[in-house]
């Protein structure tokens, strides 16, 4: 089945039996996942609940399970072999796992970018309008509007308005990752899931995409994976910190950082270890 529409704008009679799961600013949420890989665990018992329009930030040390709940969130797990997930992941109130969800309508809708900047071989043009098109969209105006709209809302379109018929791969590196942000923005998605996307960038590029992504926020829910403490800092409005494939706190970033309650949070945002 497609994936449902948003319920928390359908209003009941007060006398329905329909539960409404999610919390009005709450978009996606996870109760008790574990990932394994074969019978190697890799995260476990992992319950979050993801508001909408707000960035939240996993920050843990290398191998922590960041990435692994990351993918797990529009089943990109599914592209590994012997990889198995339990427990529940939500979107609008549907089990994502379930076997009737439609995978590719999933993919749309929960969008995702990738550390390293991957762009098609193919023009700037065509690498925003190639989802777009093969979903069903072939009028060219409106493959135009989504062209324009999206490099727009990616703070791209000035830049690159009048070479979009030039390979995607002449752009910058920071460029890239900025059309990768408007190629997933192209498809409409609720939202945004980003794997460190400023890890391989200059100070500069990673300034742009982090305002970039203070941007977005006022229309897409986005997670984000970032190693960089300072990063999450800026620009989560949430923190959840993993540690050996178990979520040790979540909360208000600016709380998490100030006042944690775990002093493995404590030691880990202050640089005693990891």
């Amino acid at each position: 089945m497609a994936i449902a529409k948003e319920r928390v704008h359908v209003e009941q009679p007060a006398t329905s039996n329909h539960l409404i799961l999610f919390p009005a600013r709450s978009i996606l949420e996870t109760e008790g996942v574990h990932v394994s890989y074969g019978t190697k665990p890799a995260i476990q018992n992992i319950s979050l609940t993801f508001p909408h329009q707000a960035i939240t930030a996993l920050i843990g040390p290398s191998g922590c399970g960041k990435s692994t709940f990351l993918r797990s969130l529009n089943r990109m797990n599914d592209e590994i072999n012997h990889c198995q997930v339990k427990g529940k992941i939500a979107y609008r109130g549907i089990d994502i796992y379930d076997p009737q969800v439609n995978v590719f309508e999933l993919r749309k809708q929960i969008g995702m970018v990738f550390q390293k900047p991957t762009p098609f071989v193919k023009s700037i043009y065509d690498n925003i309008a190639f989802g777009p098109a093969r979903h069903g969209v072939k009028k060219k105006r409106l493959l135009d509007e989504i062209v324009e709209t999206s490099l727009r809302k990616a703070a791209l379109w000035d830049e690159v308005k009048d070479k979009l018929h030039s390979s995607a791969l002449s752009l910058s590196g920071g460029q890239q990752q900025r059309l990768c942000i408007a190629r997933a923005i192209a498809m409409k998605p609720q939202v945004l899931l980003l794997d460190e996307p400023a890890s391989a960038l200059d100070p500069i590029s990673t300034r742009k995409i982090e305002e970039l992504l203070n941007d977005l926020k006022k229309e897409y829910t986005m997670i984000i994976v970032t190693h960089n403490m300072q990063q999450a800092a800026r620009i989560s409005d949430f923190t959840a910190f993993f540690l050996m494939g178990e979520m040790v706190e979540y909360g208000p970033t600016q709380q998490l950082f100030s006042q944690p309650k775990d002093e493995r949070t404590k030691g880990y945002v202050t640089g005693n270890f990891g």
